[in-house]
């Protein structure tokens, strides 16, 4: 005897939606959500030491390197931006509503603790194409030196 089973396809994106409603229904916005990641979202930063320098590369796509604050504080470099999200008025031209809308300026701030040899007076910032670059040089009487050995 064969059996009728009822065929409802189940697409990992249906999972994820179901999962992603129950998160709202429970805690407001789910972790899972595009809002909710870019809120959260930290720059990305590489930190390469040189024989001279500290050099720090911040991605910072979207941003203007205007709203970009870097404060050096004794041991403490940090890197902060406040980007108000722009109020839109609405013309005759522009009388729709958003039904998506990830693409929010959003603000961080990121600490960095200097390391003792690093020189917090000479630290240079450029911004280009996204990416912050900051070189932080070393103290001249820390940097690692050769020395001769006579023989007597």
């Amino acid at each position: 005897m064969k059996t009728l089973a009822m065929y409802r396809p189940n697409t990992i994106q249906n999972a994820l939606s179901d999962f992603d409603r129950y998160f709202e229904s429970f805690f407001g916005d789910s972790i899972l959500s595009p809002a909710s990641r870019l809120l959260n979202h930290m720059p990305a930063v590489d930190i390469q030491e040189t024989e001279n320098a500290y050099v720090l590369e911040m991605d910072l796509p979207g941003y203007d390197e205007k709203n970009i604050e870097v404060h050096v504080d004794g041991s403490s470099l940090t890197i902060a931006s406040k980007q108000e999200e722009k109020q839109e008025k609405k013309s005759e031209e522009n009388q729709g509503t958003y039904v998506l809308r990830e693409r929010r300026l959003n603000s961080f701030s990121r600490s960095f603790k200097l390391p003792e040899n690093a020189d917090s007076e000479a630290v240079n910032a450029a911004f280009k194409n996204g990416i912050l670059t900051l070189q932080i040089k070393k103290r001249s009487e820390t940097q690692k030196r050769t020395i001769q050995i006579n023989v007597a």
